[in-house]
């Protein structure tokens, strides 16, 4: 078998230790302590996190995208891949590391992406776009740690809060999505989604897509309006 190679190590700011992005022949990972958050074999729950967000949506004019966290690109390549061309999609990244890593050792897995005219690459902190938008976005995807919880990074953990979760509904224009990515169920963090006022649905996917893996769960919470209903748990996908 061939053994992993470290390419490179990262530290998150204002993080528990640093990231480690590792290659073994055609396969990278990228690691927090003994913790993977990625793998480039493993990309299916991180592209349906875009594409059950645009299947929500449906078509829109111009529509907007918020997406928290860089990763390896597959939530960003599935959205480019959904949207029309007026579309923009926003990408938020907290560790310039990462950032380079894309345009450097996992170039080949990132395309064209980054130069597609629809992105605008954001090297910050997700939550101060969240902040200042005011009804600007028709979704906001997060995959900035492994579920509702600051595993990499403490602060992560004002995202999920009541507090967060009101910014997020005020960044969204009516009827937008808010979706999370989490390795596991978080029932708590339903419950705060709901009383935040989202209609929610939990989607059950698999790691690798339809091919198998372990479970994920990505929350598709919908700004309500005043005549909305509450939320309901999807069927399992995947």
């Amino acid at each position: 078998m061939i053994p992993w190679t470290l390419l490179d190590t990262a530290k998150v700011p204002d993080g528990f230790g640093e990231l480690r992005l590792k290659r073994r022949g055609a396969e990278f990972s990228i690691m927090a302590g003994a913790t993977e958050l990625m793998n480039s074999r493993l990309s299916g729950s991180e592209q349906a996190l875009a594409t059950l967000v645009c299947a929500r949506l449906g078509p829109r004019p111009a529509l907007r995208l918020l997406i928290g966290g860089l990763g390896m690109g597959f939530t960003l390549r599935a959205a480019l891949n959904e949207v029309g061309g007026d579309a923009q999609v926003v990408v938020a990244e907290l560790v310039p590391a990462v950032v380079a890593w894309a345009r450097g050792p996992m170039a080949e897995i990132f395309g064209t992406s980054l130069s597609d005219p629809r992105v605008s690459l954001f090297e910050g902190d997700v939550a101060g776009l969240i902040g200042d938008g005011r009804a600007t976005y028709d979704a906001i995807l997060l995959d900035v740690d492994n579920g509702p919880g600051g595993l990499t990074r403490a602060a992560n953990d004002g995202l999920y809060s009541p507090a967060g979760l009101a910014a997020a509904r005020a960044a969204l224009r009516p009827g937008g999505v808010l979706a999370v990515w989490s390795s596991a169920p978080d029932h708590d963090f339903t419950a705060r989604l709901r009383r935040a006022g989202f209609g929610v649905e939990e989607a059950r996917v698999r790691a690798n897509g339809r091919g198998g893996g372990a479970r994920h769960v990505i929350w598709l919470a919908t700004r309500k309006t005043a005549s909305a209903g509450g939320g309901r748990s999807s069927p399992t996908h995947g």
